[in-house]
């Protein structure tokens, strides 16, 4: 299993990008309880569509793997990877775990 804070920097590099392109008030901050999307949460379809790709690219800079976070498993889960980013963080790890056979 990954260094599940590992993936949590890596995914606050690509929230470092985000927060470049966008207005102080739709900026994330940086914490595992940050509220993403949904009900308190900070983006809307079109911010979530931007940071996932931001997190799809760090993360493969990182981690030198490639994930896809908008497949239909990610969407189908009762509950969403996108909800926080410790959710965010902990759905990565399992995908990067089962592409090492682990």
């Amino acid at each position: 299993m990954r260094d599940k804070q590992q993936i949590i920097e890596s995914i606050y590099r690509a929230i470092d990008e985000f927060n470049v392109l966008v207005p102080p008030p739709a900026q994330l901050d940086k914490s595992p309880s940050t509220v993403l999307f949904g009900e308190h949460g900070r983006l809307d379809s079109l911010g979530l569509v931007s940071l996932i790709l931001d997190v799809e690219g760090q993360v493969e800079a990182d981690f030198d793997m490639s994930v896809s976070l908008t497949s239909e498993r990610a969407m189908s889960r009762d509950t969403s990877p996108f909800r926080s980013i410790d959710t965010l963080a902990d759905y990565i790890s399992e995908l990067l775990d089962e592409q090492q056979g682990g």
